[in-house]
């Protein structure tokens, strides 16, 4: 049996640049969707779309609830089932109206990729995040070493994630222009800086501490004066490397190009956190941190407002439901309290 089908091969591409430029999606975002279809494909033996049957939809449901993950060994999570289903839901929906396929298939051929209510409560069902506390975040930087330009990097990098809520691929891709520290906020232009969704916006210096905001400062000094280095140099720079006396590579300072993508400062996150004797929390968990800061600083809608604009949230909701949930020990405490009154 063939590994792959011209016909499907074909009509895939039609549909991948239909994603692309119908609903803008991003590479990412298609690349998902091709895995999915590739998974139903490995299913059927890779039989022509043409083809389809209802039943090849419920026997492959049945696959997914008996096949593991090959990276944990344990059956497929119902979030990733979900996910799977639903873009070969959208899939076919959209091949029912394509021509040469509209005599053989029905709109609602597409519905049989649908999970049962329950598990979709439970593939769908919100799930509490973890993110450290302030405090945590800010042993984890004391505990850092600042001897080298490597070291001086790191720490001022988790420092400035902490200030600006920053994600790690738009802090890999900042430049010291992007800066003020006159003005205290960083502007997150989408044209240089990657942002999600291509989002442009400005974001002020959260209250996080004296301390941290010194932190950065005097690393962007440093680079600035010390180093001479230009409004369009990076602001984290990648580790220049080299080889020492006995021919090993090792790293020699700084480079002067930035990274080309946010492995690095989740490499350096995940040693800091570990060096500090803490469990590894990512540096997207931080912003999760600083939306909880507001919940307890923030006294007005228009403050709320402007914290929530800082993050990058266009919508104040985004913020109050996406990352302002009650944790849970906070909820006990609040209704321990409730009760003693």
């Amino acid at each position: 049996m063939s590994k792959h089908n011209a016909n499907n091969v074909r009509i895939k591409r039609q549909y991948f640049t239909y994603l692309e430029h119908a609903y803008g999606y991003s590479e990412a975002t298609i690349d998902a969707v091709a895995k999915a279809l590739d998974r139903f494909e490995e299913d059927t033996r890779h039989k022509d779309f043409k083809a389809y049957h209802y039943d090849q939809a419920v026997n492959f449901k049945r696959h997914l609830e008996e096949k593991s993950s090959p990276l944990t060994g344990k059956p497929l999570a119902k979030a990733t089932t979900y996910a799977t289903l639903a873009h070969l839901k959208k899939f076919f929906h959209w091949l029912a109206g394509q021509p040469g396929y509209k005599s053989r298939l029905k709109f609602c051929d597409a519905e049989y990729f649908s999970m049962s209510n329950k598990e979709t409560r439970v593939a769908t069902a919100h799930r509490e995040a973890r993110s450290p506390t302030l405090e945590q975040v800010k042993h984890v930087i004391t505990c850092m070493p600042c001897t080298t330009d490597v070291e001086r990097r790191d720490r001022a990098l988790i420092a400035f994630a902490l200030l600006t809520g920053a994600r790690d691929g738009a802090i890999a891709s900042m430049r010291l222009r992007h800066v003020d520290l006159i003005e205290r906020n960083v502007f997150q232009d989408a044209r240089e800086v990657n942002t999600k969704n291509s989002k442009t916006f400005t974001t002020n210096f959260f209250p996080v501490g004296a301390e941290i905001k010194s932190i950065v400062e005097e690393w962007i000094i440093w680079l600035r004066v010390e180093k001479l280095w230009g409004l369009d140099d990076p602001l984290f720079p990648a580790t220049e490397c080299g080889q020492d006396a006995g021919w090993q590579f090792k790293a020699t300072g700084l480079s002067r190009k930035g990274w080309q993508s946010a492995g690095p400062v989740r490499r350096i996150f995940r040693q800091a956190f570990t060096q500090a004797g803490l469990p590894y929390f990512n540096p997207h968990s931080l912003r999760k941190t600083l939306a909880r800061l507001g919940q307890q600083l923030c006294v007005s809608p228009e403050e709320y407002k402007a914290w929530s604009q800082s993050l990058g949230h266009e919508g104040v909701l985004t913020t109050f439901l996406s990352y302002g949930s009650v944790s849970s020990e906070r909820q006990s405490e609040l209704m321990r309290a409730l009760a003693s009154r």
